[in-house]
């Protein structure tokens, strides 16, 4: 027989594993809007029946139950889901940031509008064609400079702009690799305390949460992988252990971040500002440290050894996923390419507007001075005192028409302070003809030559190709964003219906278990009922 108070024991089993399910619950409704949080659960099981095995055990007939047990507090995770999740986030970190680059380009260069490049170029155009039916008009003349003066303006405007978005991009490179560390240095520490809370039988469920949410937010700037570790010791066969986090390359190899409670930094590999992060030119690759006792950088191998100096993990190794790489490719990454050794969106457009610059400054600057090695596509013209024309279009930097860039193009100062000097007769120098506009239409009709260095198309058409083709990379890029984030939500939504607090589920929960608590209670009292019969009652007939 099993003992007098068997019962009693039985159903205080009861009460405190329903009583671990209560304060579960609660602990579930109170973290019902916490970030990342994940429902728990009391993982009961029956404890072992009476009698236990062996040749001196009581025999009695039947296996009597002893009650239950909270054999673990679980959270309720779906890991696939978890993989899935951070896949998505990979690729809406990299679109969402390529869309806001190409947006922020684009608020830039403004076009179509009435202030623009294009517009300011159709003015220049018209300008010089009303100096053709006024070649002695002195307020013409000042209108084709004020005119030129203005398409010199916008392409300045336009190259110095770009170039602000893209140094703030290098900014913005180098916040988000502070991030990533502070993340790698936080998961490394919940790690440390996973690793001693495990081996003791618990489940530290809110560290995983924290955890989880940390990979979570480090999934949006590039792609990782992750492996448990089991910690030892008395570790329940469901406990996560510590985890290895990897950065995913392109060719399928990874590059470890995190190792249990150790972790690395990244670092860029190029010139970059005293942080180490923030880049000051094209970036090459990144590379990994461990900070010595005095924070100092102790550049390491791919294997964690010390390297002595950075091994770079070149930038093209780095798959198009996450905030990190899109970043990348907006500022500029080093190509290896001699004849194109920088890419990049920002870049790119600036290489592109110097070459239009470029060229149409030159052009233009033919034609307005003539050439008499070429008379023929180049004819000479004079101005409004009979004198060859010149340079029209100069680089500001050192006052020449060579090298002239969408940063440095201007207008000759000489034609600034006196505009009789631009070009409007076709007449020869020293045939001083100055009711002639003839020549100020050739140069007006330059707006449809085609040019050879842009391709065999005017000026204007290769800037409306590079405005359209912006306007297509722009909606690429913003379809692209809404469809990862919606398939984001979608796995958000399938997450939280295994993860999240269901207050309707809880409320019934509560119920369930209480309801349990005052059975067992309830029990309690029969077998003190019983108990006080079989003490107080027996043995006194007569009384």
């Amino acid at each position: 027989m099993g003992s007098t108070f068997m019962g009693l024991e039985t159903s205080k089993r009861g009460l405190y594993t329903q009583q671990s399910a209560l304060y579960t619950t609660g602990h579930n409704i109170s973290n019902a809007n916490t970030l990342g949080y994940s429902r728990q659960r009391v993982n009961m099981e029956a404890t072992l029946g009476y009698p236990g095995t062996g040749l001196n055990a009581p025999k009695i007939p039947g296996h009597l139950g002893t009650g239950v047990q909270a054999q673990s507090v679980q959270r309720i995770r779906d890991s696939f889901v978890d993989t899935q999740y951070r896949q998505e986030s990979n690729k809406l970190g990299y679109w969402d940031s390529r869309s806001q680059a190409i947006t922020q380009m684009e608020d830039v260069l403004n076009e179509p509008s009435d202030y623009g490049l294009a517009k300011s170029m159709n003015e220049f155009w018209k300008s010089l064609q009303d100096l053709s039916v006024n070649p002695e008009n002195g307020g013409a003349r000042s209108v084709v400079v004020q005119r030129g003066i203005a398409v010199a303006d916008s392409f300045n405007y336009l190259s110095k702009s770009i170039s602000q978005i893209q140094e703030n991009a290098g900014k913005e490179i180098g916040i988000s690799l502070k991030d990533v560390n502070s993340i790698l240095e936080q998961i490394a520490s919940i790690n440390e305390q996973i690793q001693a809370i495990e081996p003791n039988g618990y489940m530290p469920n809110d560290l995983y949460d924290v955890r989880d949410t940390l990979l979570d937010e480090l999934s949006t700037y590039f792609p990782i992988e992750t492996s448990s570790v089991k910690s030892g010791g008395n570790s329940l066969a469901i406990a996560e252990g510590s985890v290895t986090v990897s950065l995913k390359l392109k060719d399928g190899t990874s590059l470890k971040l995190i190792d249990g409670k150790n972790f690395a930094q990244l670092r860029n590999s190029g010139a970059s500002e005293s942080d180490g992060v923030t880049p000051k030119s094209a970036i090459e690759g990144f590379h990994i440290v461990r900070l010595d006792s005095n924070g100092n950088d102790v550049p390491l191998n791919n294997n964690w050894t010390d390297a002595g100096t950075a091994v770079t993990q070149n930038i093209n190794s780095f798959s198009d996923l996450g905030k990190l790489k899109s970043l990348v490719n907006s500022y500029g990454q080093v190509t290896g390419d001699p004849t194109a050794p920088v890419k990049g969106l920002y870049p790119d457009m600036l290489a592109k507007l110097d070459k239009m610059a470029e060229a149409f400054a030159e052009e233009f600057n033919k034609v307005h001075m003539g050439d008499p090695a070429d008379s023929t596509k180049y004819p000479q013209g004079s101005d409004i005192y009979g004198n060859q024309g010149e340079a029209f279009f100069i680089n500001k930097d050192d006052n020449s028409g060579a090298g002239i860039t969408a940063k440095n193009i201007y207008i000759s100062s000489d034609i600034v302070k006196d505009p009789g000097k631009v070009v409007a007769s076709d007449s020869k120098p020293g045939d001083i003809e100055p009711g002639n506009g003839k020549f100020a239409l050739v140069l007006a009709n330059m707006k449809f030559a085609s040019l050879g260095e842009l391709g065999n198309v005017s000026a204007q058409t290769y800037f409306e190709g590079l405005i359209g083709q912006l306007g297509v990379d722009g909606q690429q890029a913003t379809r692209l964003a809404f469809n990862s984030a919606t398939l984001q939500q979608a796995v958000t939504e399938r997450r939280a219906s295994v993860s999240s607090v269901s207050l309707d589920e809880e409320m019934t929960n509560m119920i369930i278990f209480q309801q349990a608590y005052n059975a067992s209670a309830r029990m309690i009292t029969v077998v003190d009922e019983t108990l006080d019969k079989i003490i107080n009652g027996m043995g006194r007939a007569g009384l």
